[in-house]
């Protein structure tokens, strides 16, 4: 065959793409002998109308993995799905089309992400074949269709059953901007530049102390002042009353070992609910609550005059008003720890709403266990899962507000508000639009209202390895295939896709869903020294040969 001495590849490569598609080159095959090979591939979260750089850089490194076992005599399973189910996706739609989810009915939000969907899935699979990468299409799916739904349905109803999930109205980590909940696992951290205020508290019986305060605005969220029971300078103000300033009501001085002697002046405000610790004193000392933030994140009717204002806003009116009253003693500049939200910039707050909860608490030893049978490349991420797991803090809230997603398969009974659950063959359902079939309360009612809540992203996305396999569907490859044998991801989501897909295999099946996790990305070892070592810039054939195990 005679070459061009100028090929023209605009030509060359349509047409072998066109052949690689006709002839199934790259599809997994049930019936070979050949030992099997199989990929959890990430699926790209759909939030714009192609891939980006990330995307090519990164699952170029996994698909050459997957061309090396098909090298060494490995029958492959690589499929491809769609991350299109969570607030990325709305937010890129409200964007492109220029409309907002929140003022119009969900069902018809629904409609109209279903219709663009395909257009964009097209684009991003033209995407990938353009870079040649070797997928089997005939396995593909998209987070937020029917067949990933029942399968995300399924795995919620598995929990209810075996006592893992929970209703719960507690203080939620919570996005004013995005107005949803957040999981732990949501929250980035952001330094930024605060100022701690050094404000004068009458003492009920005369005199003052001086607490030291970063957020003035939550004043009229006080529910007590703590100081640490071994600070000589202020054991004696233990069980007295101190006036918070501007909203003039009393509250009490107690002794937590909480309280750091180190910090500001060693008196501590406490809210409802500035932060985690915050949280920890209402409930160890069973304080009052007092929220002040709405939502939507302004300053409601406890906050007075101030009422309606914005959180930063407020923060600014409220300390102009100390210091116009000589109520402030000194300011100084500091470096805060902000928590924010994973999507947007905003600061995360405690707002207390009804939510859904996954149970992680407790059960931290069983899943760094699951991770230790993983083996992971390089091993030293190992050591973040493990520290993500012992920092966790909190159960895994998985109801989210939104109006795009895989909506809770759950009814509540208007009579005695008993949860009502569908049945497997039902499934997929959406309780906003839809009653339960065949369904009688066990009080006798047959009138239910229909949770709105939808899945956390994470909820579904957790489920990779089963939506690949189908799990739920009829001849899935559940049996054959799972748990698979690789999983590629970023090391900055090991705290979420990681865990949370290690975790709901050992609540669904008792077994880890991959033997291996490839994990790419910079990050410090535990001494600090930065590891460049990094799949991003590591040769492949080192990482392929240590996957030969598999």
């Amino acid at each position: 065959m005679k070459l061009d001495k100028k090929p023209d590849f605009k030509k060359i490569e349509p047409k072998w793409q066109k052949w690689w598609a006709k002839e199934d080159v790259y599809a997994f095959d049930l019936k070979s002998k050949k030992p099997i090979f199989s990929v959890d591939s990430p699926p790209p979260t759909v939030s714009s109308d192609h891939i980006h750089e990330g995307h090519a850089m990164s699952y170029t490194q996994f698909e050459m993995v997957s061309r090396y076992k098909r090298m060494r005599g490995f029958n492959v399973f690589i499929p491809m799905g769609f991350d299109d189910n969570g607030l990325p996706t709305e937010r890129f739609f409200e964007k492109k089309l220029k409309i907002d989810a929140r003022k119009m009915p969900a069902d018809k939000f629904r409609d109209i992400i279903k219709k663009e969907m395909k257009g964009v899935h097209t684009s991003m699979k033209s995407d990938f074949d353009l870079l040649g990468h070797a997928y089997d299409w005939n396995y593909v799916y998209s987070t937020s269709s029917d067949v990933c739904a029942k399968a995300a349905q399924m795995s919620f109803i598995d929990l209810h059953k075996k006592k893992l999930v929970y209703r719960s109205e507690e203080p939620t980590l919570w996005c004013p901007r995005c107005q949803t909940a957040a999981a732990q696992a949501d929250i980035e951290t952001d330094i930024r530049k605060g100022t701690l205020n050094h404000v004068n508290f009458k003492l009920k019986g005369g005199g003052t102390i001086q607490i030291a305060t970063s957020r003035p605005e939550l004043l009229p969220a006080c529910v007590a002042i703590a100081v640490n029971p071994n600070d000589e300078r202020y054991k004696k103000y233990v069980g007295k009353k101190t006036i918070v300033p501007l909203f003039d009501y009393e509250v009490e001085i107690i002794a937590d070992e909480k309280a750091d002697p180190e910090f500001g002046t060693g008196i501590v405000m406490i809210c409802t609910f500035g932060d985690n610790t915050d949280v920890d004193w209402w409930r160890e000392h069973k304080l009052p609550l007092k929220i002040v933030i709405t939502q939507d994140g302004k300053m409601n009717k406890l906050a007075g005059k101030y009422k309606g204002l914005s959180i930063p806003e407020a923060k600014v009116k409220i300390t102009e008003e100390l210091e116009k009253k000589g109520l402030i003693e000194k300011q100084e500049e500091i470096d805060q720890s902000v928590g924010v939200c994973w999507r947007c910039p905003t600061p995360i707050e405690f707002i207390v709403t009804p939510q859904w909860f996954i149970k992680l608490l407790g059960h931290e030893k069983e899943f760094v266990k699951q991770g230790s049978k993983v083996n992971w490349v390089p091993d030293l991420f190992r050591i973040r899962y493990n520290t993500w797991i012992e920092g966790l803090k909190w159960d895994w809230v998985i109801s989210r507000q939104r109006p795009h997603g895989i909506p809770m398969p759950i009814w509540y009974c208007k009579k005695c508000n008993a949860e009502v659950l569908p049945e497997e063959k039902d499934l997929p359902v959406d309780p906003r639009f839809e009653s339960p079939k065949s369904k009688k309360c066990k009080c006798g009612s047959t009138e239910f209202v229909g949770e709105t809540d939808i899945f956390d992203t994470w909820m579904t996305s957790s489920l990779t390895p089963e939506f690949a396999l189908g799990w739920g569907q009829k001849d899935n490859l559940m049996s054959k295939l799972f748990p698979m044998d690789l999983r590629p991801q970023a090391h900055d989501i090991i705290r979420t896709w990681a865990f949370y897909t290690i975790a709901k295999a050992w609540y669904h099946f008792k077994q880890i869903p991959w033997k291996n996790a490839m994990v790419s990305g910079h990050v410090q070892d535990p001494q600090g020294r930065k590891i460049s070592k990094s799949l991003n810039n590591s040769a492949p054939m080192p990482v392929m040969a240590s996957l030969d195990r598999s």
